[in-house]
């Protein structure tokens, strides 16, 4: 396995990162609205968990020379994003079928 260049992955991480920040802060008003807008924004909070997560990858590869830090944490990452999309979809199921038991 080749070695990622990791001055590479530091400099598109820290510009992922200040461009997600800012939608991120954008969004935060809206966080809590329809289906939509809570995807969005779990979305991009997890578009800043990546990136934060690129940069502990970027100096763990520079530090142990080897690309299985990189690969261990895509590997958290992809947990995360199973989780946050089984979210919105439970989020979706109740929006197209709420209870139908009496209020």
């Amino acid at each position: 396995m080749e070695t990622p260049i990791f001055e590479t992955m530091g400099i598109a991480a820290l510009l992922n990162l200040g461009a997600n920040l800012i939608c991120l802060r954008l969004l935060y008003p809206y966080r809590n609205g329809d289906v939509n807008m809570s995807s969005v924004w779990e979305c991009s909070r997890n578009d800043v968990t990546e990136g934060i997560a690129v940069i502990v990858a970027t100096v763990a590869v520079w530090f142990t020379n080897s690309g299985w830090p990189d690969i261990l944490i895509a590997s958290v990452l992809v947990v995360l994003f199973l989780r946050s999309a089984s979210r919105v979809l439970r989020s979706a199921w109740r929006e197209l079928y709420p209870d139908p038991s009496p209020s």
